[in-house]
């Protein structure tokens, strides 16, 4: 089934290469300015990197990666690269393509390819190992080498985060599989997995997948991953939940700029708010799913949550929007909608129309 995976693209890969680049290049030019004043480097790991290319020609995301580095001065000496994957003929081809690009030998550091399945000891070794500032892509075909343990290792020291691949198919399938309880366990931990098993019991769909990425995102914050942000892909026709990226960091800068990039790549936006899922059926139609009004929504929860305050307009976002699916932009909306209505004021009043800067102040009514 991996191979099958790598013949030919499809639109949720470009879409999952696409967000991970885009982070990775944000995240290296916040990161290096702090790691070169320490005389560090930073790094990539992918621990499941793929052939390289897809058997139609397109590239994968070490390719893209290392393509970005070599274009970019500052990357090309200060990145160390680490790919590994257990399929010795993919590691065999990565290299093979890594090294036809043009100008690899300007890069300080070559990429360093390794081969072997992702387990307990990589684990052991990323949990003892103080790692420079990285950013790590864990990208398994199913769920098996995925673990918390993995997570921590990967987000542990500073500057680092991580993007992995959850297969919410397979892994909502093995949950009440004690065949790969194993498995599960290693993913959410013994005494959340155990919890999980016995809440599912008569849920729907919609509730059980809500259910156990909630299960999810608790047993990573308890790790110490404060901001846990998943991405939904959908199948081919939309009725369904095929897998998730989830983003770890623990530092609220990565998680905004995350959030930015997934607002891009989102299907669908209602009333400006993006709905954090790839569907193509969705991409394909997106005014027919315009209809949860999320920033009326928004409005009542901030007019409920900051009665009779005065704050500035970063503050009041500062302190909504973790775990919500509303970036600054959408706050920024709806206060201007409510200080039309006149349900609140704002501090200058007199300023140009249609902003709402970070430190303008908003009076909330009593």
């Amino acid at each position: 089934m991996a191979e099958k995976f790598f013949e030919e693209r499809e639109d949720q890969s470009e879409v999952k290469a696409r967000i991970v680049s885009k982070y990775f290049y944000a995240w290296a030019n916040v990161i290096l300015p702090s790691a070169s004043a320490h005389n560090s480097k930073i790094a990539y790991i992918d621990l499941f990197a793929g052939p390289g290319r897809y058997k139609d020609g397109a590239v994968s995301t070490p390719l893209m990666i290392v393509e970005k580095a070599i274009e970019t001065p500052k990357l090309r000496d200060n990145l160390v690269t680490m790919f590994n994957d257990e399929n010795p003929s993919h590691t065999k081809n990565l290299e093979g393509e890594l090294g036809k690009l043009n100008n690899i030998r300007m890069l300080k550091y070559r990429p360093v390819i390794s081969t072997g399945s992702v387990g307990e000891a990589i684990a052991d070794q990323l949990a003892t190992v103080r790692l420079v500032p990285t950013f790590s892509f864990i990208d398994p075909f199913g769920y098996k080498g995925l673990s918390l343990k993995l997570i921590n290792g990967a987000i542990k020291d500073w500057g680092c985060d991580c993007v992995f691949f959850f297969n919410y198919n397979r892994i909502n399938a093995g949950v009440s599989n004690s065949i790969v309880d194993r498995h599960i366990n290693a993913l959410f931990g013994d005494e959340i997995a155990t919890d999980l098993r016995t809440q599912l019991s008569g849920l729907t769909p919609p509730e059980r997948e809500q259910l156990i990425l909630e299960k999810l995102a608790q047993a990573i914050k308890a790790l110490g991953g404060k901001y846990v942000l998943p991405f939904r892909f959908r199948n081919a026709a939309g009725t369904r939940s095929t897998h998730h990226l989830v983003f770890v960091s623990k530092h609220e800068k990565g998680y905004e700029i995350m959030k930015e990039i997934l607002y891009k790549e989102s299907s669908t936006h209602d009333q400006g708010v993006a709905s954090l899922e790839y569907s193509p059926a969705n991409a394909r139609t997106p005014l027919l799913f315009s209809l949860q009004q999320p920033l009326n929504k928004l409005e009542g929860e901030l007019l409920n949550l900051n009665k009779g305050k005065a704050l500035r307009v970063i503050d009041i976002y500062r302190s909504h929007h973790v775990d919500t699916p509303f970036i600054k932009r959408n706050y920024k909306e709806c206060l201007l909608q409510l200080e039309a209505q006149s349900k609140v004021s704002a501090e200058p009043a007199k300023r140009r129309k249609g902003t709402m800067a970070d430190d303008v102040i908003v009076t909330f009514p009593p």
